[in-house]
């Protein structure tokens, strides 16, 4: 067993055990609400205690292997205070919440012996985090930043521009200026795009993050089946805009945050859309649900979109066409994750799950991306959908190869005629939150396998 491999499990297991005995202890914490409590929900101090433990991982080990894959042996993340870098916060220990003025990070790949050394050209110091270099502040920063540079004279200078990512863009045009003036021609001709860098450091999560998502995603669970429920929606009373509202209140209850609203829709058929033309918006019996919730915790983000089923006056279960739509559409999921393979582009991945998919009868679209540190995160879009629909530069991001221990949306539908309903469409869209490791793509917290029934 390596050194490196052999530091890395002994790690995990540290902190593994670390995680437990906060979980164990956090209730007794002042200020933790019922809500939090029933939800497992940590304070906020250990909060931030467990992302730095989550942070020192990263920097020691995903830092090195990422600039080692991407042949740059020094990279500059430059920003400034209220217009951060995208990459520069999950780069900062809490309790950091912004850029201060003007923020200078190095890392400085000295070989696999020596590592990457981490340096602050900042004003103000990062404790133990990063060694700080601006100490001659008779010099300015940026004079200071080149003399740096020069002195560790570096072959590749990463800097976060890119036209096609907004992850790996961050280094405004002003600072760009500045950092090519203070560098000199030659030294600033050896500064390359950093954007796979910035890319695989957002979308690569550690062995803790990876654990740590399931509670997460088993959070969000939770809150979709307390709202697609009795306890608050009562059919021909609550509305969509309700439940909406509830969904927001109960978030913020748990200390939490959504990164988009959250949405709820209803699919019903043509009869009863003709009886209930003057209660637009209200729920009623026979109303096929649809959900679309995100929450963000411990800086890691979910998205899932899931069905419910509002039972008629006597019925007890779903009709048989309603469970076919939704057999047919999680045919198309186990296709479609089938088709993630390492090295592959996300293109090749959505284009191949389409073409399997429509051949077995099926009626699919597949629009999934990224999650992670971001909603729509750092990492290849799987897009099938037509290009006046997609956003600009999916079909180029979506070139990107697929890595190891990366987080999705896993986000599809499928259309389906129901013959309870005259042989009406139904199309049932599915998001679920997964991860792809070298065991390949799965479900981080299960998905679903069967409606929510509202009665």
């Amino acid at each position: 067993m390596s050194n490196i491999l052999f530091k890395r499990i002994l790690v995990f297991f540290i902190f593994t055990f670390l995680v437990c005995a906060v979980c164990v202890s956090y209730a007794q914490d002042i200020g933790l609400t019922d809500a939090q409590d029933s939800f497992n929900i940590l304070p906020e101090r250990k909060r931030a205690d467990v992302k730095n433990e989550w942070l020192k991982w990263r920097l020691d080990f995903i830092i090195p292997e990422l600039m080692q894959r991407e042949g740059i042996d020094m990279w500059l993340v430059i920003n400034r205070e209220y217009n951060e870098d995208p990459v520069y916060m999950s780069l900062m220990p809490e309790p950091t919440m912004y850029a201060r003025r003007t923020s200078i990070l190095i890392f400085h790949d000295r070989g696999p012996d020596k590592g990457v050394q981490r340096l602050s050209g900042s004003y103000y110091g990062s404790g133990s985090w990063y060694e700080g270099t601006w100490e001659d502040k008779t010099k300015t920063q940026f004079e200071n930043l080149a003399e740096v540079i020069k002195k560790l004279d570096p072959r590749k200078i990463g800097i976060n521009t890119s036209n096609n990512w907004a992850f790996g863009d961050g280094l405004s045009a002003s600072l760009k200026i500045k950092l090519e003036q203070a560098l000199g021609p030659e030294l600033s001709s050896r500064c390359v795009s950093a954007e796979n860098l910035c890319i695989g450091w957002l979308e690569t999560r550690s062995p803790q993050e990876l654990s740590l998502y399931r509670h997460i995603a088993g959070i969000a669970h939770d809150i979709i089946a307390e709202f697609y429920s009795n306890r608050v929606i009562t059919p021909g009373i609550t509305s969509t805009e309700d439940v909406v509202w509830w969904i927001r209140q109960k978030i913020t209850d748990l200390g939490l945050e959504t990164w988009f609203q959250p949405s709820i829709s209803f699919q019903r058929s043509k009869k009863d859309a003709a009886m209930y033309t003057n209660t637009q918006g209200i729920i009623q019996r026979g109303d096929v649900l649809h959900c679309d919730v995100g929450i963000v915790y411990l800086g890691l983000c979910t998205d899932m979109q899931l069905q419910a089923y509002v039972c008629r006056i006597g019925e007890e279960d779903v009709p048989a066409g309603l469970k076919e739509a939704l057999r047919r559409t999680i045919e198309v999921g186990t296709i479609f994750r089938s088709e993630f393979k390492a090295g592959r582009s996300g293109n090749a991945i959505v284009h191949s799950a389409m073409d399997k998919a429509s051949a077995k009868g099926l009626r699919p679209l597949i629009y999934s991306h990224p999650l992670g540190i971001h909603g729509h995160g750092a990492g290849p879009p799987m897009d099938a959908r037509p290009l006046g629909n997609v956003p600009e530069g999916n079909s180029i991001r979506g070139e990107y190869p697929l890595y190891p221990n990366t987080c999705y949306a896993i986000e599809y539908s499928c259309t389906t005629s129901v013959p309870e309903w005259g042989g009406q469409d139904v199309r049932i869209g599915f998001e679920e939150s997964g991860v792809y490791t070298q065991d390949g793509c799965k479900f981080i917290d299960g998905s679903q396998k069967k409606y929510f029934l509202i009665k």
